[in-house]
């Protein structure tokens, strides 16, 4: 990675430059079984069109408030990234009522908790894939209805202040800049030494150590992560396993 990326959007730019087609995310789902992969080229698609999203469709400009009421699953990681190249706050797990957008999960209480929100709502499916809802919840705009359409190329309408807040998760709030230089200071805390490292995480998104584990120190480092949620499920003989079949350098769980 650069020495001068000084934002989330940054590295992953870095990281299309060096190396686009070698893995970033691998999510797994061991409720549904479900595995994914992502290639940085496919993850910064995905992270451009949902910046083009938010920018365009859903009329955000930098600073403005994003609550993410979602578990650690390769989509929110894309929103994430997202959020970064707008130059929005993601605030992950926050007050939908102090946000300018919500974006929920599937589940029930999510969504119930996102009606709070007076601006736009966005609902992620979180079915393999990225498919649709078979019938969207009433209020909500369908992710995955919404974001195909979207540009494959973002620049924003404004540049991004590396020194404005980018993050709050755990009632603690990040600068974009503060989110890079702990994930990087961090990494070799992680076992992440630099490319090639691959780290498992099990860790759920809603704190920062899960966070920077699941997605930032991997990105920072040239490495990539395998993004496990209900690992629970999983026995010590399938874990071995996949981490044998991953590749696997460390485990965050």
């Amino acid at each position: 990675m650069n020495a001068t990326d000084r934002t989330p959007a940054d590295l992953l730019s870095s990281a299309l430059a060096a190396d686009p087609g070698r893995p970033l995310v691998t999510f797994y789902d061991d409720a549904t079984g479900e595995r994914v992969e992502l290639s940085v080229a496919t993850f910064a698609n995905w992270v451009a069109k949902t910046a083009n999203l938010l920018q365009d469709e859903l009329s955000v400009e930098p600073g403005d408030r994003v609550t993410l009421l979602l578990p650690a699953h390769w989509q929110t990681a894309v929103w994430l990234l997202a959020c970064a190249s707008v130059g929005v706050v993601a605030d992950v797990g926050g007050d939908p009522s102090a946000a300018d957008v919500a974006v929920s999960g599937p589940e029930p209480e999510s969504l119930d908790a996102a009606r709070a929100c007076s601006g736009p709502r966005v609902a992620l499916a979180l079915r393999p894939l990225g498919g649709r809802f078979p019938q969207p919840p009433g209020g909500f705009a369908d992710y995955a209805v919404e974001v195909p359409g979207q540009g494959d190329r973002f620049v924003p309408y404004a540049p991004v202040d590396p020194e404005e807040p980018a993050l709050i998760v755990a009632g603690r709030e990040f600068s974009g800049a503060e989110v890079v230089e702990r994930a990087r200071a961090e990494a070799p805390e992680l076992g992440l030494t630099g490319p090639g490292s691959r780290i498992l995480s099990g860790l759920p998104y809603d704190t920062w150590e899960g966070l920077n584990a699941g997605l930032y120190a991997p990105l920072a480092t040239g490495g990539s992560v395998v993004l496990c949620r209900n690992l629970d499920r999983l026995d010590a003989d399938a874990l071995d396993k996949r981490v044998e079949n991953e590749r696997v350098t460390v485990i965050a769980r």
